[in-house]
């Protein structure tokens, strides 16, 4: 293990330690030929002047002064910037190149041509994106195999301080996540927060301070809303009816709906049992799509409810005072009663969690799993590291990445996935039930 002092804040030892990489790191030739795949055939790509040009595209960076650049590393073959094309194997897409840029920090040096194993950047690339395979169109097909990046971890809901912040937030978003393939952004249409989410707290910290310097967005952050959902434990049935009269036209509409549990992730059941024209055949489907409108808001706490059927079975109706209106109306008037006499409760989702730390931590983390309502659901061994396997609800993980770190002194690491829904305990749900509520009455 070679050991160096240095400080490039004060170049000290600096140029001793590039020397050492230049001397003693494997060169192009030593690395020798790597994979790349055309379709399902693995071909190996040797490091020669005279094989067909390919690269990879490894970063994408926005430059003040330049504009967009994307930093390659050839792999075969040379190509002169003079009157040449580059062709992005992965889009199908050709685009011409003015130069090629050998970087030493921010500052660019133009060179004509470049060569098996030179890393240099291309400005103003339109179409490539991290991952991409350059080459010379007709000159080589394959595709390098794409970088694999760790999945987010950390997850925030951003707010726009201000409108125009809010109008530049699109933009200043798209380029900085084409820039960084770590982060993620989703705008979560069920709780309506922009959520972005990075490797952790100071990963965050540092894209939203550069959106600020480079775009003029500022942003205040939050805890993301849990993306709850509601459901049924029992058989209800429930009768809506809406009648009025003012004048001219009324609105009649009377529907009785029975409501059924379904098992976990069945989603939503319409089921059509009238008979005898009780509901009029033209308005039933008006009595779907109000179910499907109302159910994105339950009656329990606001959140979309699932796993249910609805069986119209009965109903009346008026020759010239009913509408799909009035039916939709009567809809709702029996979902709200029918749902709430169902036992309805809250759902959250739960993630599959797996935490790499070693040995010597496996204790406090198995233990801090147990008081964040986690299920430790088995532990696999690497040599000096533990790879704890568990599954714990989503609204106890958001602030785990900052929590691991400090309990492994930086040591561990993990990664989640959605994995299901379970029931909230009761205890808990009357929390979320009540901050909803209320958040409702101060939007009011």
């Amino acid at each position: 293990m070679p050991v160096f002092a240095l400080s490039s804040i004060s170049n000290i030892g600096v140029n001793e330690f590039m020397d050492f990489i230049a001397d003693y790191f494997p060169s192009p030739v030593d690395i020798g030929a790597v994979e790349a795949f055309e379709g399902d055939k693995k071909i190996m790509v040797e490091p020669k002047l005279d094989a067909p040009f390919s690269a990879l595209c490894f970063k994408v960076m926005a430059d003040a002064f330049v504009g967009k650049l994307s930093f390659i590393r050839v792999y075969s073959g040379t190509l002169s910037s003079e009157g040449s094309n580059i062709y992005n194997v992965n889009k199908g897409e050709d685009e011409r190149i003015s130069s090629f840029k050998l970087m030493t920090g921010k500052d660019g040096k133009d060179v004509k041509e470049v060569i098996a194993g030179d890393i240099v950047a291309i400005p103003k690339l339109q179409s490539a994106r991290v991952g991409n395979t350059l080459a010379t169109k007709g000159g080589f097909s394959a595709q390098f195999a794409p970088i694999e990046f760790p999945k987010p971890v950390y997850s925030v809901a951003v707010i726009a301080k201000t409108r125009a912040d809010e109008d530049k937030l699109g933009n200043a978003i798209s380029r900085t996540l084409e820039e960084d393939c770590s982060l993620t952004f989703e705008k979560n249409a069920e709780t309506r927060d922009n959520v972005l989410s990075g490797m952790g707290d100071m990963h965050i910290d540092i894209v939203l301070a550069k959106m600020k310097e480079r775009y003029g967005v500022d942003l205040d952050t939050k805890t993301p809303q849990v993306p709850y959902r509601e459901t049924i434990r029992k058989m209800s049935e429930a009768q809506g009816k809406h009648k009025k009269q003012s004048g001219g036209h009324g609105q009649y509409g009377d529907v009785y709906i029975r409501y059924r549990p379904l098992e976990r992730g069945a989603g939503f059941e319409f089921i059509d049992s009238v008979v005898g024209g009780a509901v009029p055949r033209n308005f039933i489907p008006a009595v779907e799509k109000g179910l499907r409108e109302y159910m994105t808001a339950g009656p329990l706490a606001g959140f979309p409810v699932v796993d249910f059927s609805a069986e119209l079975y009965y109903g009346s109706y008026h020759d010239v005072d009913s509408s799909e209106m009035s039916f939709k109306l009567a809809t709702r008037l029996s979902f709200k009663k029918g749902i709430m006499d169902a036992n309805p409760v809250l759902l959250e989702p739960v993630m599959d969690v797996e935490v790499t730390v070693p040995d010597q931590f496996m204790g406090d983390v198995m233990g801090d799993f147990n008081s964040r309502r986690g299920r430790i659901m088995g532990i696999e061994g690497h040599g000096k590291l533990q790879v704890v396997k568990a599954q714990c609800p989503l609204a106890e993980m958001f602030r785990y990445a900052i929590i691991l770190r400090s309990m492994t002194s930086g040591e561990g690491s993990f990664s989640m996935e959605y994995s299901h829904y379970e029931e909230v305990p009761g205890d808990i749900a009357k929390k979320v039930i009540a901050a909803h509520k209320k958040e409702d009455e101060e939007e009011e």
